[in-house]
């Protein structure tokens, strides 16, 4: 909205000062200095610059007696704004804001008068300032994201009128409160409810079904955005056609009907179709974040997360999709950047952590911003056990006290849970030696769901896999990741041992549940029902 708010400020300030009975220059005078204060005030991001660009442009010309007309100065403040800062032409957030105003410019006029042949004129005029916004974007927020925002225009309508006086109050509100403060609270208080209504406008149409709509990325889905822009714009009649705008009109037609069957399609099978079959009972899911690991273990609206992977956005958007808001347990096996690199995701919203010995500093410092986001630290090893909703755990390994194999891979902590008929654990990077030891420590009895060590690399027990019999095997594990993993002496040694694999790199996310709900305790051996995001070739 910056050109909207540029926009709002000028008026008022030459309305003003035209209302003071001062002169052209003395208005303009006292406009571009106000407009640099907005600036400062706002903060000087690139699509605010290009606002207070092209509005100094259109003042120096209104001074000069020369009309302001909107399409030059966009050009000269787009020509100006690059030669000074040439990286500006990869910036979204400019280039976003060049466009819509272009749109603005370009497009309302002939939208209007077409929109006019079904609509009122009013509507007509009103529908088609946000709809030439969105048109003239489209094609760069596809970049942004592959999807298309079914509510955009709507939500920008409902938007749209409370941006004055948001702008006007908040900036009021601003100025006054370091020296009439009594003035400036009620000042806040009314620029908090047109702000609040744009808030709840944007969330509301986001979690709407269907906001946005699949679509393709990259320069494919550039092309394809543009002529289905094209199409909307020669569909829409203003005359009566001729033939060459009839057959205009029927390729157009084409272009929409196939876009829309593969919107829908898309629709369909990755958003109804997956609603359909995606098991709501869940208890792992094992995200596709890459050569790491990120295992989520829930129970109704308790979730505990194993390891947080190399990414944060990678954990960021797995966690979204599987609905996860706030993490009640949070377990750090080790500290290889490929199982904590993706903290700054969840910094904030963990209750308790568990955590191996420190290293180092660095590890230390992790465990510094877990607490200062809220979270209960604890130094975790074989004894300590607790319960995540229905599902009791107990930590395995590492042993208290213990110097050997107590840091590094060897290291990792051992989780299990139990409950709701499924049985799991969770190896992180332990490798032979420290399988063969905690072997040692005890039975581990049989579980339904193993979390296979060390991303599947062949340094690996067979002892332990037989006795943990698992059912299921799930290997978190990049595509193409250079180390081989998994590697084949993993899966003779998975098969031998009668465990199914599931890999993150073939099958992408990964979620497993119970096939019923049994009471906490259960035994090993249960039915598992595995859903993964891909279906691999073997089926």
């Amino acid at each position: 909205m910056s050109g909207a708010n540029c926009a709002i400020i000028l008026a008022l300030v030459l309305a003003v000062t035209a209302a003071c009975g001062l002169g052209r220059r003395w208005r303009f005078g006292a406009a571009l200095v106000v407009l640099a204060g907005f600036v400062v005030l706002v903060t000087p991001e690139p699509s605010v610059v290009r606002a207070a660009t092209m509005a100094t442009i259109v003042l120096l010309a209104g001074a000069m007696g020369r009309p302001g007309r909107g399409l030059p100065a966009l050009a000269l403040a787009g020509i100006a704004l690059l030669v000074a800062d040439p990286w500006l032409s990869r910036n979204y957030g400019f280039v976003l804001s060049v466009l819509a105003t272009l749109g603005l410019l370009v497009l309302t006029i002939p939208l209007a008068r077409r929109l006019r042949r079904w609509l009122p004129a009013p509507v007509a005029a009103v529908l088609a300032i946000p709809l030439a916004a969105q048109l003239a974007c489209q094609p760069v927020l596809v970049l942004l994201s592959p999807t298309l925002p079914a509510y955009g225009v709507p939500a920008n309508l409902l938007a749209a009128p409370a941006a004055p006086i948001a702008t006007i109050a908040g900036l009021a509100a601003c100025l006054l409160l370091p020296w009439l403060p009594w003035l400036a609270v009620p000042l806040v208080w009314l620029a908090w409810l047109p702000a609040t209504w744009i808030a709840a406008v944007a969330i509301t149409t986001a979690g709407l079904p269907g906001s946005s709509l699949p679509w393709l990325g990259g320069p494919l889905g550039v092309g394809l955005t543009l002529a289905c822009t094209a199409g909307i714009l020669t569909m829409l009649p203003e005359r009566r056609p001729g033939r060459r705008q009839a057959v205009l009109r029927i390729v157009s037609g084409a272009v929409l009907c196939l876009a829309a069957g593969c919107t829908v399609g898309a629709m369909v099978g990755t958003g109804l179709g997956r609603a359909a079959v995606f098991p709501a009972n869940w208890q792992i899911a094992a995200c596709d974040i890459g050569q790491g690991d990120a295992v989520v273990v829930r129970d109704g609206d308790q979730v505990a997360l194993v390891d947080v992977g190399p990414d944060p956005a990678l954990l960021t958007g797995c966690l979204g999709e599987l609905d996860v808001d706030r993490v009640d347990l949070l377990v750090l096996t080790h500290y290889d950047l490929d199982h904590v690199g993706g903290l700054d995701a969840v910094i904030g919203r963990v209750d308790t952590a568990l955590v191996g010995p420190p290293e180092n500093a660095q590890d230390a410092r992790l465990h510094a911003e877990l607490s200062r986001g809220g979270a209960t630290v604890a130094q975790t090893a074989r004894g300590d056990h607790g319960v995540l909703g229905g599902l009791a755990w107990d930590v395995l390994w590492p042993v208290r006290g213990a110097d050997e194999l107590a840091t590094g891979n060897a290291g990792s902590v051992t989780i299990r849970f139990e409950g709701r008929g499924v049985r799991s654990i969770f190896l992180g990077d332990l490798d032979e030696e420290a399988q063969s030891a905690l072997l040692a420590e005890g039975p581990i009895g049989a579980v339904d769901v193993v979390k296979v060590a060390h991303h599947g690399s062949g340094d690996q027990s067979a002892a332990l896999y037989a006795e943990l019999g698992a059912s299921l095997g799930l290997v978190s594990v990049g595509a193409d990741n250079g180390y081989g993993h998994p590697t084949r002496s993993l899966l003779e040694l998975l098969r031998s041992a009668g465990t199914a694999l599931v890999r993150t790199d073939r099958d992408g996310l990964a979620v497993v549940a119970p096939t019923g709900a049994g009471p906490a305790g259960a035994r090993a051996g249960a039915a598992l029902r595995v859903w993964t995001e891909k279906v691999p070739g073997a089926g």
